[in-house]
């Protein structure tokens, strides 16, 4: 017979792909956490109606809607939540908002459970990173600049062309050619 799982070992998961979520379920059920899906910040406010979960996976980009959002939802819940957030759509200026909205940690997919869990455990920082040596790349700086501009715009393409003064087709062009794997 296992153990039973410690009341502080819920998980909320907010992932809007279906079939990533149940693949994160059970790879924390197997570490004996008892795990929550909900699918956007609705589903997860509803879930906190009767649930206080100790931990929470968000993804940035949940459909068109921001991750953000919820991570803003469940700080807003419970401050000593452990939040971590993931996205293939890393950019420094949602990590900096995640942070800030009450994120413990914000990783790139893809990351496994693993990197998860440990991401829960680095709750301070750390004061021997790598400063990087070189400097950040104008393809780099444009990247980060039309997804911060995308989360500003709840990810809406003809709106963040607007606002970056570019044609639309222009800007999906450029999102076509650095697909991420969700």
């Amino acid at each position: 017979m296992s153990n039973p799982i410690e009341p502080g070992r819920l998980l909320l998961i907010v992932e809007d792909d279906d079939a990533f979520a149940r693949v994160l379920k059970r790879s924390f059920e197997r570490r004996d956490y008892r795990v929550l899906l909900a699918a956007d910040v609705a589903e997860a406010q509803l879930l906190l109606k009767t649930e206080s979960p100790g931990y929470a996976v968000v993804d940035l980009k949940l459909g068109t809607a921001s991750g953000l959002a919820v991570v803003q939802a469940l700080n807003e819940h419970d401050a000593q939540m452990l939040i971590v957030v993931l996205t293939g759509f890393a950019s420094i200026g949602t990590a900096v908002e995640a942070i800030k909205l009450g994120a413990c940690n914000y990783l790139v997919k893809p990351s496994n459970t693993d990197d998860i869990e440990a991401a829960f455990s680095r709750e301070s920082g750390d004061v021997d990173a790598p400063v990087a040596a070189r400097s950040t790349s104008i393809k780099t700086l444009e990247w980060e600049r039309i997804h911060q501009t995308l989360a500003d715009t709840g990810f809406n393409i003809s709106e963040t062309a607007r606002r970056l003064g570019m044609h639309r087709r222009t800007l999906a062009r450029k999102l076509g050619k650095r697909q991420v794997p969700p």
